[in-house]
């Protein structure tokens, strides 16, 4: 059974909590974890980019010059994608980028990310972190103790006012609730402070 040391946030170790190998230590899956970093960012893709075919564009569908007797090339309407104000040849479309994913892929990949950072010793496990103000000098403090000096992802099972209004401005923090972690955020964080009160709530997800 993995161990992980529960800590106050002075960073001083109170006990070791055992946490379930089966959803906590698992072997990691790296495709399912980049399928589903993939699947993120395509899902951030907005897909507008798009130009007009000559369907689209406006202009009289009139034939510009009779068919024989000028010596040129035969010209069609105003629309056609040679002519100035035409439409475009192979004209790009609207697009949506994601994929499909079904459940047990999306879910393996969420518990390989965790079970890397189990393997990593990247999750720091606190009783709490309730603030008495919401200063973002107390939060620095509490981190400095905790010895975590980078991205950090906070899991939380209440989302405290102080704690949101303290770590506004700090970039590196992010805050969410158990039931929304993802992928993503664990791989792009370099810690996961995780509240002892989540643990149940992280496993529901997990399991």
């Amino acid at each position: 059974m993995a161990k992980i040391a529960l800590l106050n946030i002075k960073g001083e170790k109170l006990k070791d909590i055992t946490l379930d190998d089966k959803i906590w230590k698992i072997d990691p899956n790296d495709a399912v974890i980049f399928d589903a970093l993939r699947l993120k960012m395509a899902s951030r893709r907005q897909g507008t980019s798009a130009t007009k075919s000559r369907g689209m564009v406006r202009g009289s569908t009139r034939k510009i010059l009779r068919q024989k007797g000028t010596g040129n090339a035969r010209q069609g309407s105003n629309r056609a994608p040679h002519r100035t104000g035409g439409g475009v040849a192979f004209a790009k479309v609207t697009r949506d980028y994601t994929f499909k994913m079904n459940r047990k892929e999306k879910k393996l990949a969420l518990r390989s990310a965790v079970a890397y950072k189990i393997i990593e010793k990247k999750i720091v496990l606190l009783d709490s972190l309730k603030l008495e103000a919401p200063k973002t000098k107390e939060i620095l403090g509490i981190l400095n103790n905790l010895k975590v000096n980078e991205k950090t992802l906070i899991v939380t099972p209440i989302l405290e006012e102080n704690l949101l209004l303290a770590t506004s401005n700090l970039r590196n923090i992010m805050i969410c609730l158990p039931t929304e972690i993802n992928t993503y955020d664990i791989v792009n964080s370099g810690k996961v402070i995780v509240l002892e009160e989540a643990i149940e709530m992280i496993e529901e997800v997990l399991s």
